[in-house]
């Protein structure tokens, strides 16, 4: 099977028939590919990686696979200053762990240049392809890309090919208690049971009848019309501004201070603006603006 990056055989194969290879250089497009051998030691995982969990079962499975014929694909890593190890993962953790079970000293890898926001959107790319996520966890990945990096859910939704009612969706999980959430994870209850107890003032009694009483999804349904709704679940439909006077607000401070502003509204009518700049120039005449 073909790597990723266009080899034709395993980098195990290739170095077998070779002998020991530094560095493979594969042009790709314009641009030039260098896939390194790098030391286990030096690589740390992501704090933003999308998928916390690792199952022992797979990963014992991977390990093995990789004792027999290598490492087939590169994962990828950018450089970090400032941490206990020179790379961190942006793709690949399963098969970093992997190797360190099957007793690898070093990992064929490719090291890009990327700043937090690209390494977390392609962290979440690639697992969301892979389907590797449990629902938890795709729903912290969407409010991270959100949160951390400022985006809105359309931004989102183009980056992940999914409709925005997906992805309001999957974050609805967000809302529920840790109780609840874990259980989720752990398969107790569904992402659908979940997102229908989101909205009751007590969804971990909710989750635990689920559980105890082997509930549809129907039946959470019709119970939790007749239970007492979260108060965030109204605060926030009532506080919503429309998009109409989101851009009105933005076109006007952009007025004002001359430079972008987008305006990025939280739940329960929080939030926060974001004003960009270009040139360091901009950004002191605009301190400028707003200590005045």
């Amino acid at each position: 099977m073909a790597s990723k990056f266009g080899l034709g055989r395993g980098l195990a194969d290739i170095q077998a028939g070779m002998g020991a290879i530094p560095d493979i250089s594969i042009l790709t497009g314009g641009e030039r590919v260098v896939i390194k051998q790098i030391p286990l030691a030096q690589i740390g995982a992501n704090p933003d990686q999308p998928r916390k969990t690792f199952k022992d079962a797979e990963l014992n499975d991977l390990a093995a696979s990789i004792r027999e014929k290598g490492v087939l694909q590169p994962i990828l890593l950018r450089a970090v200053v400032g941490r206990p190890y020179n790379y961190e993962i942006v793709a690949g953790e399963r098969r970093f762990r992997a190797s360190k079970l099957a007793g690898l000293n070093e990992i064929p890898a490719v090291i890009k240049k990327l700043d937090d926001n690209n390494a977390m959107e392609i962290a979440l790319i690639e697992n969301v392809q892979r389907e590797n996520l449990d629902p938890i966890e795709e729903a912290a990945a969407y409010k991270n890309l959100i949160e951390k990096c400022n985006y809105d859910m359309a931004d989102v939704s183009r980056l992940i090919g999914k409709s925005e009612s997906y992805i309001r969706n999957a974050m609805r999980l967000m809302d529920l208690p840790d109780a609840v959430r874990e259980m989720v994870s752990r398969g107790e209850i569904s992402a659908s049971h979940a997102r229908t107890i989101a909205v009751a003032e007590n969804p971990t009694k909710l989750a635990h009848e689920i559980v105890e009483n082997k509930m549809s999804v129907a039946d959470v349904a019709t119970r939790v019309k007749n239970v007492k709704r979260a108060g965030k679940s109204r605060g926030f439909s009532s506080k919503t501004i429309d998009e109409k006077t989101v851009k009105k607000i933005e076109n006007d401070i952009q007025k004002s201070l001359h430079v972008p502003a987008k305006l990025v509204e939280r739940r329960g009518g929080a939030g926060q603006i974001v004003l960009k700049f270009a040139t360091r120039m901009e950004m002191q005449e605009l301190v400028e603006k707003l200590t005045k």
